[in-house]
C-alpha cells in the first residue's frame, strides 16, 4: 500500500496543498486514507468523470454554438448511428479480446496457460503507438469525415474508435491495468461508456459510480465468458449484451460529433478538428477511470469510493 498521509487534526485543513491546489475545507482529512499525490490524483480524476464538457469541446472545435452539438438529429442519421456505433464496438470488442493471451486445454477440460511469445505480449505488439500518434491518426480520420460528411460515418467510426480504444489501453497499462487479463480488456472498452455524462445526455445513470454498477453484471459476465473460452466466439450473448450496453451510451456522446461534424463550413479542417478533441476526451476519461482503478487495487474500493463523494461533493456535485 502506498505512503499515507498522517494528518492530524482539521484547524489547518485550508492550508495543505496538493499539486498547486488547496483541500477544500469541506473535506475531513483524518477520514482519508490516501497519500497526498494520489487525493490530488484522485481529485483530477473527480473533476475529468463527473466535469467532462465534451459537447464544449466539440462546439468549440467546430466554431458552432453549443445548441447545434445538442440537437437532435433527424430519425435517418440517429439510425445511422445507432447501427455504426454498434458495429464499431462489436470491433473494439474484437480488438480487445484479441490482447487476450490464447489458452490451450487439457483434455479433461481444465485450461492450461498458453506459452508466452518471445518477442513480447501480444498486448506490446497491438498496442505500442504514442498518443500523439493516435491524436494524429483520429485528424487524418476526422478530416475525410469532415470532407465527405455522413456518408464516411461507416468508415470513419470504427476507424476513430479503434485508435482511441489503442490509447485507451496504453493509458491503462501506464496505471498499472493488466491488459491480458479479461477483466483488464473490458475495462478499456467500458471507457465508451464513461464518456457520457448528466445533462449533456440526459441518462438516468449519469454519475461514475453509477454508470460503473450499471454496466457491472454484464461486464463480469463477459470476463467470465471471455476467461473460459480457448476461443472467443464475439456473437455469445454475454459478449453481445456487453456490447449493445456499451454502444447505447456511446452512441449518444456519438450523435454529438456528427453534429459537430455535420456543419456545412465545417471541412476538413474541422473535421479534424472535432475528431481530435473526441480523442482528448476520451484519452481524458480514462486516465482518470483508470486512476480510480489504480487507487482501488492500492487502498480498497470502499476507501477510495469515500474519497471520491467527497471530492465530488466538494465540487458541488449532486
Amino acid at each position: 500500500m502506498p505512503q499515507q498521509s498522517c494528518i492530524q487534526g482539521t484547524s489547518d485543513v485550508s492550508d495543505i496543498t496538493l499539486a498547486g491546489e488547496t483541500l477544500p475545507a469541506s473535506i475531513d482529512p483524518e477520514t482519508l486514507a490516501l497519500s497526498e499525490a494520489d487525493l490530488a490524483a484522485l481529485r483530477r480524476a473527480v473533476r475529468a468523470l463527473e466535469q467532462p464538457g465534451l459537447a464544449a469541446r466539440l462546439s468549440a472545435a467546430a466554431g458552432a454554438p453549443l445548441d447545434i452539438i445538442g440537437r437532435s438529429l433527424p430519425a435517418p442519421v440517429t439510425d445511422a448511428v445507432a447501427r455504426t456505433t454498434e458495429t464499431a464496438m462489436r470491433g473494439a470488442l474484437r480488438v480487445a479480446l484479441a490482447t487476450l493471451p490464447k489458452k490451450a486445454d487439457q483434455p479433461d477440460g481444465a485450461e492450461v496457460p498458453a506459452l508466452t511469445d518471445a518477442r513480447g505480449s501480444r498486448f506490446g505488439r497491438l498496442f505500442q503507438s504514442s498518443e500523439f500518434n493516435h491524436k494524429a491518426l483520429a485528424a487524418v480520420s476526422g478530416a475525410v469525415g469532415g470532407a465527405f460528411g455522413l456518408a464516411t460515418l461507416a468508415v470513419e467510426l470504427p476507424l476513430s474508435t479503434t485508435l482511441m480504444l489503442r490509447s485507451i489501453a496504453e493509458i491503462a497499462r501506464a496505471e498499472g491495468e493488466d491488459i491480458e487479463t479479461p477483466e483488464g480488456a473490458l475495462a478499456c472498452v467500458q471507457v465508451f461508456a464513461l464518456g457520457s455524462r448528466g445533462g449533456e445526455t440526459g441518462l438516468a445513470e449519469s454519475g461514475y459510480f453509477a454508470v460503473r454498477a450499471a454496466l457491472a453484471k454484464t461486464m463480469a459476465e463477459a470476463a467470465r465468458f471471455a476467461g473460459s473460452r480457448a476461443l472467443v466466439d464475439e456473437a455469445a450473448p454475454a459478449l453481445l449484451r456487453f456490447t449493445a450496453q456499451i454502444a447505447a451510451r456511446f452512441g449518444i456522446v456519438v450523435s454529438q460529433k456528427v453534429a459537430a461534424q455535420a456543419i456545412p463550413v465545417l471541412g476538413a479542417f474541422g473535421g479534424a478538428a472535432v475528431n481530435t478533441a473526441f480523442m482528448d476526451h476520451f484519452q481524458s476519461v480514462a486516465r482518470a477511470h483508470f486512476t480510480v482503478r489504480r487507487l482501488e487495487r492500492a487502498y480498497g474500493k470502499a476507501v477510495v469510493r469515500a474519497a471520491y463523494d467527497l471530492e465530488k461533493a466538494a465540487l458541488g456535485i449532486a
